[in-house]
């Protein structure tokens, strides 16, 4: 492959838009990345290429065997998301080591949560397994950690304020996943100001965001997704149910502490409390956030990280 750039397909769907800044972010390294997948989403329509796949099985297996047959001569990695590839994986995996290519399977947080083994077993074919974080590998314990990535260095800091009637901000795509309804009576009769974000489209979800003096982000997972990590880049001070042993591993990977503020549905008003009390804390842990989120959720990094582990399959 000398003399030519490293030719990598990120499919089949854009998830959280994930994949497309990945492949942004290798391009930047020189990377001839591009994203390929099944049908755009209108949340994160960004693609490369949309086989927009339609119609019964047979035609839209037709749609992906063709897009498979294109890409094959011109990829050197099959960078697979969410449990899924182009074809079925029973025919995927073996038809890649058969014309000598790599992959990736790298799964984002719902496709792995309460999954046995034997429903993720197919994902071990691949060369490597990739997972958001060290809590994720209590169902894929194989797999290497990659954290999500977001271009921290685009988000310019807003950390809280001093006002005596602080913003608390919970923005839940679940009610029922995130804990909403602890939430609420956890803020009742806090000296502080709750509100809910749902429905808005992302940026103006995002200005929302800027305006908090604290985050509850869930309840429920035990552990983070990319809305606490927004506001860990904003340097908000972010609350949260986190695993204990997803934290110790983190910490003892990335040198430094996990600075969302863990709490349990029944402690989150004494947990909120002291925050709602104190600017100076809301300000120290909001800056102790925008240095974890630099170090450990910045997109360069997670790139550095991606061309290391091609380098290894």
């Amino acid at each position: 492959m000398s003399g030519r750039p490293l030719r990598v397909v990120h499919c089949p769907v854009n998830t959280a838009g994930v994949p497309w800044s990945h492949v942004q972010a290798l391009r930047r390294r020189g990377v001839e990345a591009r994203l390929v997948v099944f049908n755009r989403y209108p949340l994160h329509p960004e693609a490369d290429w949309s086989l927009d796949r339609r119609g019964g099985f047979a035609r839209r297996q037709l749609a992906a065997w063709r897009a498979l047959a294109r890409l094959l001569p011109r990829t050197d990695i099959f960078h697979f998301y969410f449990g899924l590839t182009l074809v079925p994986q029973s025919l995927q995996y073996p038809l890649l080591s058969l014309f000598g290519k790599r992959s990736v399977m790298h799964y984002l947080g719902s496709d792995i949560r309460g999954k046995s083994p034997e429903e993720l077993a197919p994902g071990r074919k691949a060369g490597a397994q990739l997972v958001g974080s060290y809590d994720a590998l209590r169902w894929v314990p194989e797999a290497e950690v990659l954290p999500p990535g977001i271009d921290v260095r685009a988000i310019e800091p807003a950390y809280p304020g001093d006002r005596e009637r602080p913003v608390i901000l919970h923005a839940p795509s679940s009610r029922r996943r995130k804990g909403t309804e602890h939430v609420i009576a956890a803020c009742e009769g806090l000296a502080a100001d709750l509100v809910l974000v749902e429905g808005l489209r992302h940026d103006e979800a995002f200005e929302r965001y800027r305006q908090a003096d604290i985050v509850v982000d869930q309840l429920n997972s035990g552990w983070y997704g990319l809305f606490a990590i927004e506001c860990l880049a904003l340097g908000k001070p972010v609350v949260g149910y986190l695993h204990e042993e997803g934290v110790r591993r983190t910490e003892e990977a990335f040198g430094m502490r996990v600075p969302i503020v863990s709490t349990t549905k029944d402690d989150l008003r004494a947990t909120l409390e002291p925050l709602v009390a104190s600017a100076a804390e809301r300000r120290r842990i909001g800056e102790a956030s925008r240095a974890y989120a630099e170090r450990v959720h910045d997109l360069e990094r997670v790139a550095d990280r991606l061309l290391d582990l091609y380098a290894r399959l």
